[in-house]
């Protein structure tokens, strides 16, 4: 006999969980879908972060005592994706390189608003 399978918790709908990020949007007025292309912007590489990346490998290569007291940092070349988005709106968790991407896709956005800043702690 066949018997009917009773839905698993998951497979139920959870009630919507609110997060400080998701607040925090919300009271800005901030669409989160312009977070995900503010963050293409920045993150994208430039022929300078190429270049930054090619002399690193070539001193690593060589051998070779680098003097330079401060070397530069390239960016990332990784966005937010909307799955960080996602995890983020919904309190989930993420990685220290995901929210400080979040942060700085966020405070892109609202420098454009002209409001200021955000903290980290203010968000998660």
């Amino acid at each position: 006999m066949a018997t009917k399978k009773q839905p698993t918790q998951s497979a139920e709908k959870a009630p919507e969980q609110t997060s400080k990020f998701k607040d925090f949007l919300s009271e800005k007025k901030i669409d989160p879908r312009r977070l995900i292309v503010a963050s293409t912007k920045l993150e994208r590489l430039t022929p300078a972060d190429r270049s930054i990346r090619l002399a690193k490998r070539q001193a690593k290569k060589s051998d070779e005592k680098k003097s330079d007291a401060t070397p530069q940092k390239p960016r990332s070349g990784r966005p937010v994706t909307q799955r960080a988005l996602t995890a983020a709106l919904s309190g989930g968790a993420l990685s220290g390189p995901q929210k400080t991407r979040l942060l700085r896709a966020l405070n892109a956005v609202m420098e454009q608003k002209k409001l200021g800043a955000a903290e980290m702690t203010q968000l998660f």
